[in-house]
């Protein structure tokens, strides 16, 4: 349709100059239409780029349980990326969650953004290591859809006996592995007063023959299938006396709950189980340092402190507050060859991470060969 403007008894002259300038106002819309805008454009060729670079490199996903900004998360990603042989993307919790198990956060929305991490692709997420990983996994964050490797750690701590189970970390590696994606869990154990920042770097320096040894066995289709490892490395990493196969111990950490108030004093946090102690002194401290509100028909009766509540009352609420702590236990009755003995022991203890307890033999012996091979396994 062409534009034009009527004779409605305007100048002949001024008509021409209306519709010549109708008709430039047109073509100009019609060419700026047609260009893509820069920004898109710069987008286009990034992500292009991108692509270009993920197909030379293998891709390798990294994530762990004590969150995007952990010292060990870091040194691992900056070692990978100095390497320059691989392509490093990062999707990691944005908060602690190393005791989040395999848990999964359904029904609610969870927040994924962009962190800076110098030579690597990062997310942090609003969610747990295994929602990091399925997400990751999914195609949905990233153009890719299943990496070369997955790496779990490093965290702060072993995950030995049935701490693997409350293990945020080693369930990453295990949602990578119920994904069909080779995986590796690495902690370090961590000793409170004797463990500095340092013995991250040197966990890092333990960690990455292991993680390149795993690379080129998947690339040359050795590495045993179905199967994931979790590595624990002892407190003081550049003295380790080996890697040793081990078997997953029934050891585990006492769980002491504390009554505790919403402020907590320091003097508790020095104090082991001092609130079970404290709870049997009786029941009436149960009111000291209550708080009170009303909401509707009931009144909630907040109860501060660390004594055990008496019976409550008709129409009121008793609210409480406890915080759970892990107290290792002595090695009592522990095997040779299990995962906490060999960790003790100095040694860097290699437990498979199996979806089943009963895991076929056959990928039980393939395993453990391959970590005698490739590390020369001491006894």
């Amino acid at each position: 349709m062409t534009t034009s403007v009527k004779n409605n008894f305007m100048p002949p002259n001024l008509i021409s100059n209306l519709n010549q300038a109708l008709l430039r106002r047109k073509d100009a819309e019609q060419d700026e239409s047609s260009k893509p805008t820069s920004s898109s454009s710069k987008t286009e060729n990034v992500n292009l780029d991108l692509e270009d670079e993920d197909c030379k490199k293998p891709r390798i996903l990294v994530t762990n349980g004590d969150g995007i900004e952990s010292p060990g998360l870091t040194y691992l990603v900056e070692a990978l990326v100095k390497e320059g042989l691989y392509s490093v993307f990062v999707c990691a919790p944005q908060m602690d969650k190393s005791t989040s198990g395999h848990g999964v956060t359904f029904g609610e929305t969870i927040a994924v953004s962009s962190v800076e991490m110098n030579g690597a692709t990062a997310f942090e997420v609003s969610g747990t290591p295994v929602d990091c990983v399925s997400l990751a996994l999914s195609g949905a964050l990233f153009s890719w859809s299943k990496p070369m490797l997955v790496i779990s750690g490093i965290n702060k701590g072993s995950n030995c006996g049935h701490n693997m189970f409350y293990s945020g970390v080693v369930a990453g590696a295990r949602e990578a592995l119920i994904g069909g994606v080779p995986s590796i869990s690495i902690s370090l154990n961590w000793k409170k007063n004797e463990s500095q920042e340092t013995d991250l770097r040197d966990a890092v320096a333990v960690s990455v023959p292991i993680i390149k040894a795993a690379l080129r066995d998947i690339e040359n289709g050795v590495f045993p299938k179905k199967c994931a490892f979790s590595v624990q490395i002892p407190t003081f990493p550049l003295t380790n006396k080996g890697f040793k196969v081990t078997k997953q111990s029934l050891w585990r950490s006492t769980l002491c709950w504390q009554a505790t108030s919403v402020k907590r004093h320091p003097f508790m946090s020095n104090q082991p189980c001092l609130g079970f102690q404290f709870a049997q002194l009786g029941r009436d401290a149960s009111a000291a340092g209550a708080a009170r509100h009303l909401t509707g028909q009931k009144k909630n009766v907040e109860i501060e402190s660390v004594g055990l509540a008496g019976k409550s009352k008709a129409n009121h609420v008793v609210k409480k507050h406890f915080r759970l702590e892990f107290i290792d236990k002595e090695l009592d009755g522990v095997d040779e060859d299990s995962d906490i003995k060999a960790l003790e022991s100095n040694f860097v203890a290699v437990t498979l991470i199996s979806l089943s307890p009963y895991m076929e033999s056959d990928i039980h012996t393939a395993a453990a060969d391959w970590i005698r091979s490739t590390f020369k396994e001491d006894q």
